[in-house]
């Protein structure tokens, strides 16, 4: 049986959650690969781009009906310092998508039951993610707009063309980047997401209220859904409310990392490291009103896996 191929759009409509995938570099490290240079797992595509399909297809086989490609670091300027020329690096950047593609063919051909085709978003990473210095989550730049436009537009619209059902704008951490994207979305085809990397229940990391963010692409004509990603899980759903409360009707996408806290008292740690926890704190994000769950950075497929049967009854 052939799986039904529906729009991104579509599948947010039809009331039952779209499950994400986990963190790629995690299952990546989970195969035994070591990602130690700035690019991260952007560095895969060229020395080793089996170990990107099968993270990918381990999600797929873990129930996640959407995965997010490995373009998050894969960025023009970076490949261009390892000695690289544009058409080489724009290469590697739609190559991301390709290999998730390829997962997903993979994934349906031994899944002939699959009713639905599984979506593939294509990651667009913040400038942080570039300077690979930790600043997608202060949002400390130091760059103007004419910068930030410079540095995203032309792998946006590389990645706008690349198939890819859904553009993951994601962990944009300050109020300048947002308003950068908010512009440049403007003039893509695909859908979109735009996710925020935040430091507490209300605030991204640079202290914007993620309210003015929300309010930003409140009625914006392709951006699809809001969240938060990369952001400890016990401040998802007040985030989630937050968000509610300036754009009631719009999608809401979280993806939270493991939030693992240690707590000296008992030795022990806390947050949703454990697959349980994970598919408890699930649904109270979908409770709240999340519509697009998944997991970020030490999120593996076995959280997957119990968000989509703590989420899909």
């Amino acid at each position: 049986m052939n799986a039904i191929i529906q729009s991104f759009e579509s599948l947010l409509s039809n009331g039952v959650p779209i499950i994400l995938d986990g963190g790629l570099a995690t299952e990546i490290e989970a195969q035994g690969h070591v990602l130690g240079t700035d690019l991260w797992s952007a560095e895969l595509l060229r020395n080793n781009p089996q170990s990107i399909i099968d993270a990918h297809r381990a999600y797929f086989d873990a129930g996640a009906n959407c995965t997010i490609s490995a373009s998050y670091q894969a960025t023009i300027a970076g490949f261009v310092a390892l000695g690289l020329n544009p058409e080489e690096a724009k290469a590697l950047i739609l190559k991301s998508v390709e290999l998730a593609v390829m997962a997903r063919e993979e994934f349906l051909q031994a899944n002939s039951g699959i009713e639905i085709r599984p979506l593939v978003a294509a990651s667009i990473g913040p400038y942080g993610a570039f300077l690979s210095d930790g600043s997608e989550y202060t949002g400390d730049y130091k760059i103007d707009d004419a910068g930030l436009i410079e540095f995203h537009y032309q792998r946006l619209h590389w990645l706008d063309r690349s198939g890819a059902d859904i553009l993951a704008c994601e962990t944009i951490p300050c109020l300048q980047e947002a308003k950068v994207l908010h512009a440049l979305l403007e003039e893509t085809n695909t859908p979109s997401w735009v996710s925020f990397s935040c430091k507490d229940n209300k605030h991204l990391v640079d202290g914007t209220p993620i309210k003015d963010c929300a309010s930003l692409f409140a009625g914006h004509k392709q951006v699809k859904a809001l969240g938060i990603n990369c952001t400890s899980p016990v401040y998802i759903n007040s985030l989630i409310k937050e968000i509610k409360q300036v754009t009631p009707q719009q999608s809401i996408v979280v993806y939270p990392n493991s939030g693992e806290v240690y707590e000296a008292s008992d030795n022990s740690w806390h947050g949703t490291a454990t697959p349980l926890e994970c598919g408890q704190a699930a649904r109270t994000w979908m409770q709240n009103g999340a519509n697009i769950i998944g997991g970020c950075c030490r999120m593996g497929p076995a959280h997957i896996s119990e968000i989509k049967r703590s989420l899909i009854i």
